[in-house]
């Protein structure tokens, strides 16, 4: 798993190296539910992709990324100290549909990587809404999922994503 890993990142690299007008970068920040709820208290994920536009509404293109789950310190008046953080590494295709010149919606799915201790990831799905803010910023709101194997990470997002254009071109 591990090499494919490897494999991936430097595909992803090496794409992002020859074409850099897609290129993104974003952060957002979120709130766990469900089975992660009193074990997390917030979240903080980092993505890098690439897109391609596939004509005048569609872009497709790859992504990943870091989640960082901060433990929860109290519960039910108790200090909990040994919660650890809950990390993963996603990697995911990505796809968009540009409803207006400003508003897109799409979906992100692969699959996430476990890296904390006892952690082995799971299929990932993050649907998200879009706005553009500015010429190269994007306000997005998503929801994130990671399957595993007897619970399911689920929160609630919003972020900040960035294009870095070389040749001034923008939707």
């Amino acid at each position: 798993m591990k090499n494919r890993i490897l494999v991936f990142v430097c595909l992803f690299f090496a794409i992002g190296s020859y074409a850099q007008e897609g290129l993104k970068a974003g952060i957002q920040g979120g709130m766990p539910f469900d089975d992660f709820n009193d074990d997390v208290s917030l979240t903080l994920g980092l993505d890098v992709g690439y897109m391609w536009a596939l004509g005048e509404v569609v872009d497709a293109g790859i992504t990943m990324g870091f989640i960082n789950g901060f433990p929860e310190t109290f519960h039910s008046d108790i200090v909990r100290e040994d919660l650890p953080h809950v990390q993963f590494a996603p990697f995911a295709a990505s796809v968009r549909i540009w409803a207006g010149n400003s508003f897109s919606f799409g979906v992100d799915g692969g699959q996430a990587v476990g890296i904390n201790k006892g952690n082995d990831g799971g299929l990932y799905y993050r649907p998200q809404i879009g706005y553009l803010v500015d010429s190269n910023a994007e306000l997005n709101l998503s929801y994130t999922a990671i399957e595993l194997d007897s619970k399911t990470w689920t929160t609630l997002n919003i972020g900040l994503l960035y294009t870095f254009t070389l040749n001034g071109r923008r939707r």
